[in-house]
């Protein structure tokens, strides 16, 4: 059976002391690109439903889409932050 190892070459692990950044950079960039996905993704499915549907119309599909977009622009963008 091995034995543990004692002596780290890299020292003891000491939690909180390694920086972060790119983690937090890269989470930032992942919700806002969920964020932001969604909201394309809702605004397509919205026109094509309401267009291609039957009875539907381009021009409502079209204005409905655009209105999803706006509400949703206003309601994902970032606030600012409080001092």
């Amino acid at each position: 059976m091995a034995t543990p190892q004692t002596d780290n070459a890299h020292g003891e692990y000491q939690k909180g002391t390694q920086p972060v950044h790119e983690q937090q950079a890269t989470y930032s960039l992942f919700m806002s690109l969920a964020k932001w996905g969604s909201l394309h993704i809702a605004v397509l499915i919205t026109f094509f439903v309401l267009w291609l549907q039957p009875g539907g119309s381009i021009v409502f599909g079209f204005f409905a889409a655009a209105a999803l977009a706006v509400i949703g622009f206003f309601a994902l963008k970032s606030k600012p932050a409080k001092h």
